[in-house]
């Protein structure tokens, strides 16, 4: 493999295909801090990784993790990005302007005295980014940098690493599952692996064409699956990475001949919770400002929004890790400041967006029995909760596996089978299906889906993913600095260009499809769905 200087390569593969590890070996990662059997060679703007230290290679090779929170050292915004300097031992006056210079680059010179934590998504992206664009640096290598971020900032963010390519002239690496997201740009190449190894080197026209993508669980543009399962197939063989390209001369007939989709009728289950003229605040700045919401019994639902508008706070309230200030949350009837977190997780579970932040047992089993056995719960009502909790979520066969044998989409649905023993009514899950590849995503939303179905679980899902909401919720709603900008079906949400501006959301390209054909978003997606899956 050879990546040319100012090249943008993607690397796209199956969660476990090697990506990581193949960038541990170009920023000396491996060999220097994990060991193992390693014969070849690999070289990085001249220097061979193999012969080289962590540090030097810190010179030549800048890489921006998923997870900004795990990258960052310092106590403000600049002392942060002053950190790699500091390191050099060079004067404070030079530091003081290299950083200023790298925060102007990505847009973030105003936050230089703000704690990094108390960031948005996308800042704190940028913060780590301007940490690593000191010395000039050759590579620059992005490991899943949309995986955190709303609609907006994702494309925000593409927009910040095309000019990291173009202006700046750098090497730029991405690995992202979020292909068509990235595509918003131009990528000169997509590598393909699979279980360690390059199935695929070659333009993105010549990838999107073919069908590895399907058969390496990558999720494709949803207006190519469109193309190729509803409306003919896919004739044409250039400017494939853009909706507004493509050639519909053909495919007029056949678009105007699906069948209308009904729109789903509104929730008929009796209310489970309600808000009333409910406030809460940080600081005393008020942020969570919501008159009056209703969730009812079975209604499956997408919180969206911003990074920052409040989904999280809003989920920490109903599930009383936060109090309101003001009005009250009832849950079946009863007002959640009678409650102890505890009762109130017998109703209301949230599961959180990493799931090693909640697994804390050896075991498949125990992690599952883990809230019984906290409870004093034993005997056959422990072994019936427990089984039944690993059939729904398919884990009895694995129930006395080691946990650290799990791959990261397993870890997430025993997250969630972790609190089915509690039978909670309500399931509140954070960005389920974040940085997981199509077969993950499959999984999980096939397993959510079937909760909601099967037991009548209540399901309130936090993501950017607006795949997600269309597909598998039949309500979204939009929250903007802590108010409810909108509550209504997801296609007239996203339909909406005017809401969609202002919560930094993005319809997906399907809309765009549907526009240029005259047809419902609704019916497209549904076709599409029904002719094989998304």
């Amino acid at each position: 493999m050879s990546i040319n200087n100012g090249e943008k390569v993607l690397i796209l593969g199956p969660s476990g295909s090697g990506k990581t590890t193949l960038i541990q070996c170009l920023n000396g990662l491996i060999p220097n801090q994990f060991a193992g059997e390693i014969t070849g060679t690999s070289t990085v703007a001249g220097h061979p990784v193999g012969d080289s230290s962590v540090f030097a290679l810190s010179k030549k090779v800048g890489t921006v993790l998923q997870d900004a929170d795990a990258q960052f050292v310092g106590l403000s915004v600049g002392e942060d990005i002053a950190f790699y300097l500091e390191n050099q031992a060079i004067e404070l006056d030079e530091i003081k302007r290299d950083v200023l210079k790298a925060a102007e680059k990505v847009g973030i010179a105003s936050q230089l005295g703000q704690l990094p934590f108390n960031l948005s998504g996308g800042q704190k992206q940028k913060v780590a980014v301007a940490g690593v664009l000191h010395d000039d640096k050759p590579v620059m290598v992005f490991d899943e940098p949309l995986a955190a971020l709303d609609p907006k900032m994702g494309t925000d963010m593409i927009d910040l690493i095309d000019q990291i390519n173009q202006q700046q002239g750098k090497t730029v690496i991405i690995i992202e599952h979020r292909l068509e997201e990235v595509l918003y740009r131009h990528v000169d190449r997509i590598i393909l692996l699979a279980e360690g190894a390059i199935v695929s080197d070659t333009t993105p026209d010549d990838l999107l064409r073919g069908n590895l993508l399907q058969q390496y669980g990558i999720r494709e543009p949803l207006y190519l699956r469109t193309f190729k399962k509803v409306l003919g197939g896919l004739k044409q063989t250039n400017h494939l990475t853009n909706v507004e390209d493509l050639n519909l001369t053909d495919v007029q007939s056949v678009a105007l001949d699906l069948e209308r989709t009904a729109v789903p009728e509104g929730p008929d289950g009796d209310p489970i919770i309600k808000l009333k003229k409910v406030e809460f605040s940080y600081d005393n700045d008020d942020f969570i400002q919501i008159p009056e919401l209703t969730i009812h019994r079975g209604e499956r639902i997408s919180l969206i929004g911003g990074n920052g508008t409040g989904k999280s706070t809003l989920a920490k309230l109903l599930t009383g890790v936060l109090r309101p200030h003001h009005g009250t949350i009832e849950i079946d009837g009863v007002a959640t400041k009678k409650k102890t977190i505890r009762e109130i997780a017998e109703s209301v579970a949230y599961v959180m967006q990493d799931p090693n932040q909640m697994i804390v047992k050896n075991t498949v089993e125990e992690e599952v029995g883990l809230a019984l056995t906290i409870r004093g719960i034993t005997g056959d009502e422990y072994t019936n909760r427990v089984d039944r909790a690993l059939n729904a979520a398919g884990f009895y066969p694995m129930r006395h596996w080691p946990i650290s044998s799990l791959s990261y989409g397993q870890k997430k649905r025993l997250s969630v089978a972790s609190l089915l023993v509690l039978n909670p009514e309500v399931l509140i899950l954070d960005e389920p299906t974040a940085g997981q590849d199509l077969k993950h995503y499959q999984e999980m939303m096939t397993f959510i889906d079937q909760l909601n179905q099967t037991y009548g679980t209540t399901i309130i899902f936090i993501t950017h993913d607006m795949h997600l909401a269309l597909e598998y919720t039949d309500r979204a709603i939009v929250l903007g600095a802590g108010h409810i900008l909108a509550d209504d079906d997801p296609y007239n949400v996203l339909g909406n260009d005017a809401l969609c501006r202002q919560s930094h959301l993005r319809p997906t390209s399907i809309f765009e499809l549907a526009k240029r054909l005259n047809l419902a978003p609704r019916d497209l997606v549904s076709a599409t769905i029904q002719g094989g899956g998304n």
